[in-house]
């Protein structure tokens, strides 16, 4: 029985690696998120050599995507090695999600084992973490930035470490992480924290100097390079304040001013516990207090006190310099804060199944107010580990009662973590048997069968699909071929042998993300306005027709 603690870490990232990639293939979208068009854009141009610093000269883009060179910089190498296609451009999300789960059984495997296997759990199976790793957002390559930084910031200041290289390095992924998003700010103030209180021991004084150093160095040549390409060194900040001026009649001091009050009270708790968040805060909170034995090197309280000031940052802090704008309450956006929390909630994990007691009562019943709060499919992830709990906490009352199943056992710990594993796995597995909702491959599939170079004429598309179908083609159009949108059907004049396709994929037309905005028409009704149509190809549910254009059609 003593084998199952150290072993616990091992079979939990195999677990977690697997299901990660499982939900990468099985729910892969494709070409989904508008993100994952300007990115993929962007590193095209890289490898095309017509990729440009220089702002727009007519003062018309409003796009800071285009300043995170370290989200479309990997995935340009991606197309160079495996071609122009969605699962190279978002590759780099997906190493970057594994990359998390492995940094942190890096850390912990050893030290404190149940806490590596809570942490990575909490984390890799997050639900919001995995439904990242099959876009190119650039969330979850910045949670690995964040969790790498803090984690040289924790390590870097050990007794015995090479403390001038651990604080370059610090610098270093600190700018990898502003070269990702711009986020990695709402980390500055604990670092500014554990810095003074460094200076105030007079301790770590190398690792600092060389962070600092090393850090003034790369902004000062990040700074520089602005300048030269734009004349405006701060262009980026001025960008982004720029995109929030745009953006203003959304923020809560000028379009919702109404909705800032609850914004910066109840909402973030509303959201953080229907986002599947509550198990880690709950689990955290549990982490609070003076334990029986000190942890190891301090590290409880560091990612504890992380957790804290971040989520502080994302309760009341705010986007912008020049107002007050809170951070829009999105999954996606909570990135920086999941590694610290998850980390925090591993330690939570730990004293449960090794203290036992109220804590156990405790954190049961609190779990289940929230499922019962909450009253949906969510709530499942709440219920069963609380279950679970009070089960534990009645039962070691009980003679009968297992002592394997006894707080401080390991069976309990390992339990625990399989209890864990087993809820957090419930929503991800059930997302993976649901049928796509772009067909985005089928569709891909029949472009490039049967309206490739050869190809001459129009071709009549949706209304999303009209804003990226150059991303079918590697960005580089036939040149006797041209996509318009349905709408356009009597202006469209083709000439001589030339033919004029419709494409309807039913998947994107019932998708209800789409339909509630952008498209408002059915598959019936763009068949009924090309009566003269024949079925060249099926796949799924995309369908590729001849049609001729010019009759009569009815609406």
């Amino acid at each position: 029985m003593n084998r199952i603690i150290p072993r616990l870490p091992d079979w939990t990232l195999l677990f977690v690696v697997t299901l990660t990639l499982a939900y990468f293939f099985l729910t892969h979208e494709g070409l989904y998120a508008l993100d994952d068009y300007y990115y993929s854009r962007y590193a095209h141009q890289l490898l095309a050599g017509t990729f440009r610093l220089a702002p727009d000269p007519q003062g018309l883009l409003h796009d800071p995507l285009k300043e995170r060179y370290l989200i479309f910089g990997p995935v340009a190498v991606f197309f160079k090695l495996f071609g122009l296609n969605i699962i190279s451009a978002t590759l780099w999300p997906l190493l970057a999600t594994l990359g998390c789960a492995g940094l942190l059984w890096r850390l912990y495997r050893r030290r404190e084992p149940v806490v590596a296997a809570g942490a990575m759990l909490l984390l890799g199976l997050h639900y919001f973490t995995l439904n990242l790793t099959n876009y190119l957002y650039p969330d979850n390559i910045l949670m690995f930035w964040c969790l790498g930084c803090a984690a040289v910031l924790l390590r870097g200041r050990e007794p015995g470490r090479r403390a001038g290289w651990w604080g370059a390095g610090f610098a270093l992924l600190n700018l990898a992480a502003l070269l990702s998003k711009e986020t990695i700010v709402y980390y500055l103030p604990f670092y500014l924290g554990v810095m003074g209180l460094d200076a105030w021991r007079r301790r770590n004084g190398r690792f600092w100097l060389a962070a600092v150093g090393t850090g003034a160095l790369l902004l000062l040549g990040y700074l520089g390079l602005y300048q030269h390409y734009t004349g405006d060194a701060l262009y980026r900040i001025h960008l982004i304040e720029h995109t929030n001026a745009f953006l203003k009649e959304g923020n809560y001091l000028v379009g919702n001013r109404a909705a800032l009050l609850a914004r910066v009270t109840w909402q973030p708790l509303t959201f953080f516990v229907g986002a599947g968040l509550g198990l880690m805060l709950v689990l955290a909170a549990v982490a609070v207090g003076r334990e029986r034995a000190a942890s190891p090197a301090a590290d409880r309280p560091f990612w504890l006190l992380l957790a804290g000031c971040t989520l502080l940052l994302y309760w009341v802090g705010s986007t912008s310099l020049s107002s007050y704008n809170p951070i829009t309450l999105l999954p996606r956006m909570t990135t920086p804060l999941l590694p610290p929390l998850a980390l925090a909630a591993g330690f939570g994990v730990r004293r449960v199944v090794q203290d036992g007691g109220w804590r156990l009562w405790a954190t049961g019943l609190l779990l289940l107010l929230l499922a019962a709060w909450l009253h949906n499919a969510v709530a499942v992830l709440y219920a069963l580990p609380g279950l679970w709990l009070l089960a534990v906490a009645g039962g070691s009352r009980l003679r009968q009662w297992p002592r394997r199943l006894r707080p401080g056992a390991p069976v309990l710990a390992g339990a625990t973590v399989l209890v864990l594993a087993l809820s957090l796995a419930i929503r991800p597995v059930y997302f993976m048997q649901k049928p796509s909702v772009s067909e985005h491959f089928a569709q891909a599939r029949l472009l490039r069968q049967h309206l490739q170079g050869a190809a001459r004429g129009t071709v009549l598309v949706d209304d999303y699909l009209i804003g990226n179908y150059d991303f079918m083609y590697g960005f580089q159009m036939p040149a006797g071929l041209q996509y318009r949108r349905y709408w356009a059907r009597d202006s469209v004049r083709l000439a001589s042998k030339e033919h004029a396709w419709l494409l309807l994929n039913r998947a994107t037309l019932s998708n209800d993300e789409l339909t509630r905005k952008l498209i408002r028409y059915s598959p019936d009704s763009v068949l009924g306005w090309y009566p003269r149509r024949r079925l060249l190809a099926q796949d799924g549910r995309v369908e590729l027709y001849e049609v001729e254009l010019g009759g009569r059609s009815e609406k």
